[in-house]
């Protein structure tokens, strides 16, 4: 049966009650990940055969579907990790960023679910890093580091061993490779923790856009680029928060029109009409 650790808990409900649209189940060490349904492990991602296959072909119906026309095999894979490394990035960076404590999750302790309603992890609680003063650091699993700077590398490394093994297995279906997808999580980084943090509020994610510098200020490897905010002014001299993505969805090649509002294919003109668009919508 699913249990509850209190070291991680707390943070995933508070994700979940900003975003409902992702859950997160915690299991016993000894709990298996469901594989029943539209469940999929990381490891079946990771080893790029008939999971992959399955859970591609579910994006490829998805495209079929809204746009009568089925997209590029690489793109059809690019949206497939995007829908997948976005949320990924959440079991990691939520748990940061709302009580600073850093989990590891290697492919084999997560299982993912969005073919029946909300996103869904289930994930398998292990090690989590933790500062000093942090009330969980006498927790068995905790590993304490000592200052902010040393669990920010907690985070970075955490997602990387997460996430090397899937786009090993993702690369070559997006004629894709290393720095180009590093780019990629880099964005899912960034993106989904400044998204999140939006539904928190104003100072949250304020907030975030400061832990998200400091977290990514363009020089740790592997990733790329920095968290690459700024700020456009509107037409009435109020700011619009924007950032540079390190990549590109692919989404133009089935809507050229459709660009997302920090593209590197979006001029500041664009992005300014539709945040502001978005605004009074």
């Amino acid at each position: 049966m699913p249990v509850t650790s209190p070291a991680l808990t707390a943070a995933y409900a508070r994700l979940t009650e900003a975003f409902p649209q992702l859950t997160v189940t915690e299991l016993a060490a000894a709990d298996r990940l469901p594989d029943d349904r539209g469940w999929i492990s990381a490891a079946s991602l990771a080893e790029g055969g008939p999971g992959l296959d399955a859970f591609l072909a579910w994006d490829d119906a998805q495209v079929r579907r809204d746009h009568g026309r089925p997209a590029r095999p690489d793109v059809t894979a690019s949206f497939g990790l995007h829908r997948y490394a976005w949320p990924a990035c959440l079991l990691i960076t939520a748990p940061w960023f709302l009580l600073r404590r850093v989990p590891r999750y290697p492919v084999t302790h997560v299982a993912y679910d969005r073919t029946e309603g909300p996103m869904a992890f289930t994930v398998r609680p292990g090690p989590f890093a933790c500062l000093p003063d942090d009330p969980a650091a006498t927790h068995p699993d905790a590993r304490v580091v000592p200052d902010e700077e040393a669990l920010r590398a907690e985070v970075r490394h955490a997602i990387a061993e997460h996430m090397e093994p899937v786009l090993a297995a993702f690369g070559p279906r997006m004629r894709r490779r290393g720095r180009a997808l590093w780019g990629m999580v880099t964005d899912e980084i960034v993106e989904g923790l400044w998204y999140v943090a939006e539904l928190l509020g104003p100072p949250e994610q304020r907030r975030a856009e400061r832990e998200l510098e400091l977290l990514l200020p363009g020089s740790t490897t592997p990733y790329v680029g920095s968290a690459a905010f700024r700020r456009l002014t509107g037409p009435n001299g109020e700011p619009l928060p924007t950032r540079d993505r390190a990549s590109c969805c692919m989404f133009y090649t089935l809507e050229p029109e459709a660009t997302c509002v920090t593209c590197p294919r979006t001029c500041d003109a664009d992005r300014v009409a539709k945040l502001t668009g978005a605004a009074a919508g």
